[in-house]
C-alpha cells in the first residue's frame, strides 16, 4: 500500500471514529465499533482520572491513543507544545493545562471531522491557549525552531513516510526542543503474515517499527538521546479475536508474537546545535 493510498484508509477509520464519539460511542481500532473489547488492552486505562476530569466526554471517547505521552513528557509551564495527529484533541488540551497559560499547545490533524470534534471540545473545556491545525504530519504547517516539545499518540506508525515525519518533526523543534511520544514498536522478528495481522489490530494500518528501526530513523533524522521505554506488552490472549476473525489459530501462534509488540514511550533531543547533513537520510 503506497502512502497515498494509507492517508486515505487513515483519513476514513478516523472520520468513523470522531462520528462515533459524538454519537456516545468510544473509538476502537478493531475492525468494527462492535469488536471494542478486542482492542481494550490498547486504548484503556491510559489516564488518570484526576487527569480527565476536566476533558469533554467527546474527547475522551475519541481517544485512539496506545500510551498518555502528556505525562510521560513532563510539560513545564511556559513551553510550547504540538501533538502530531490530535484527533479529538485529549492531548492537546492536557498538555494546554500542563503548560498553563504562559504556554501553547498546538494539535495537528488531517481529518476534517476530527478537527470538527476538537474545537467543540476546546470550547466546551474553556482553554485559551490551544490552536488545532489541519494538515499531514509529513508536511507541519509551522515555521522552523517553533515549539519545545512534540508529542503524538499512536499516530506515527500510520505513515507510510516515516522518515520525511521525522524530519519534520526535528524541523519545527527548537534546538534543545524534545520528542516525546508514545507509539506502538515491534520487538525482535515476526512472520510477515502475522506481523501484518497484529499491526492491524494493534494501529488500524500496517506499519509499526521496530526498535532498531526506530533508533535509526531518529539518528537519521538529526536526534540525540534516542531511548524507548515500553509501557505495555501485548500478547497472544490480547489480540486472540481479532486474529482468529482474520483465519489465523492464536493458539498456533502464540510463541512467535508473545511479547514482540508494546507500546512505547519514544524519547530523543534536538541538539542545541544543528549537526551539518551526513547524507540524504538527513536531508530534504
Amino acid at each position: 500500500m503506497d502512502n497515498e493510498n494509507i492517508k486515505e484508509v487513515v483519513k476514513e477509520k478516523y472520520a468513523q471514529a470522531a462520528v462515533r464519539a459524538l454519537s456516545g460511542k468510544s473509538s476502537c481500532c478493531g475492525t468494527s465499533p462492535a469488536s471494542i473489547n478486542g482492542c481494550d488492552p490498547i486504548t484503556s486505562n491510559l489516564y488518570e482520572d484526576n487527569e480527565t476530569s476536566t476533558i469533554p466526554e467527546e474527547a475522551r471517547r475519541a481517544s485512539l491513543g496506545c500510551g498518555n505521552p502528556t505525562a510521560l513528557a513532563k510539560l513545564q509551564p511556559g513551553e510550547t507544545v504540538l501533538d502530531l495527529g490530535s484527533g479529538g484533541g485529549i492531548d492537546v488540551l492536557l498538555s494546554a493545562k500542563r503548560v498553563g497559560p504562559t504556554g501553547k499547545a498546538y494539535g495537528l490533524d488531517m481529518t476534517d471531522e476530527m478537527l470538527s470534534l476538537a474545537e467543540q471540545n476546546k470550547l466546551k473545556s474553556g482553554l485559551k491557549n490551544v490552536e488545532f491545525l489541519k494538515g499531514e504530519i509529513e508536511n507541519i504547517p509551522l515555521p522552523n525552531d517553533t515549539v519545545d516539545v512534540i508529542v503524538s499518540n499512536c499516530v506515527i506508525n500510520l505513515s507510510g513516510d516515516k522518515d520525511r515525519v521525522l524530519r519534520e518533526a526535528f524541523r519545527v523543534l527548537k534546538p534543545g526542543g524534545r520528542f516525546a511520544i508514545s507509539d506502538v514498536v515491534v520487538r525482535g522478528e515476526v512472520p510477515p503474515e502475522i506481523r501484518k495481522s497484529m499491526e492491524l489490530w494493534v494501529g488500524c494500518v500496517a506499519g509499526a517499527l521496530s526498535e532498531t528501526e526506530y533508533r535509526e530513523k531518529l539518528s537519521a533524522a538529526g536526534f540525540e538521546s534516542v531511548d524507548i521505554e515500553a509501557t505495555r506488552v501485548y500478547d497472544v490472549n490480547d489480540a486472540r479475536e481479532f486474529l482468529c476473525s482474520s483465519g489465523i489459530d492464536a493458539v498456533e501462534i502464540a510463541t512467535q508474537v508473545q511479547d514482540k509488540f508494546i507500546s512505547a514511550f519514544v524519547r530523543a533531543v534536538k541538539p542545541l546545535q544543528d549537526k551539518p547533513c551526513c547524507g540524504p537520510a538527513c536531508c530534504s
